[in-house]
């Protein structure tokens, strides 16, 4: 069943994709969720003349998140973290640090990206150091962002 998609849908594709899923995963689940449309002939046309208005729109939009991606390139995080202390400890977290903290801490420089554009590498960190995220600023750009995680004073 090939489904055009009305919005971003994770492991999938992105808005406007024509897409082949089973049908009942774009029957019972898709389509009811207003995630998707079918792609009849009409809608494909309809989408090819909506993608040509949106390219000019677009580039602007890339050029914005590519201006992004320089500067988080060039910004240095250091996100505050209550550690253990003493020699079993050693550097373990109490708690940990996930992509929405990393979301704040982002956001506190000036920078406002949503947690589920972040990924970090190896998902939860449960100690000091330094790590890397990927964030997505549009689907065509991406950046890896290293930032660390230090004791609490």
């Amino acid at each position: 069943m090939e489904l055009i998609l009305k919005q971003d849908v994770e492991n999938l594709g992105f808005k406007d994709d024509i897409v082949t899923v089973k049908n009942g995963y774009g029957r019972n689940f898709l389509i009811p969720q207003g995630q998707a449309i079918l792609a009849t002939a009409s809608a494909k046309k309809v989408l090819a003349e909506n993608l040509k208005q949106k390219a000019y729109k677009e580039k602007s939009i890339i050029a914005e998140a590519e201006k992004t991606a320089e500067a988080l390139k060039q910004l240095q995080i250091a996100i505050p973290a209550k550690a253990g202390t003493g020699a079993t400890a050693g550097d373990k977290l109490f708690g940990s640090i996930t992509n929405m903290d990393l979301a704040a801490a982002l956001k506190d420089q000036g920078h406002d990206i949503d947690k589920k554009f972040i990924s970090i590498n190896g998902g939860n960190i449960k100690r000091l150091g330094q790590y890397e995220a990927a964030i997505r600023l549009h689907r065509s750009v991406t950046v890896d962002f290293t930032f660390d995680v230090v004791a609490e004073a």
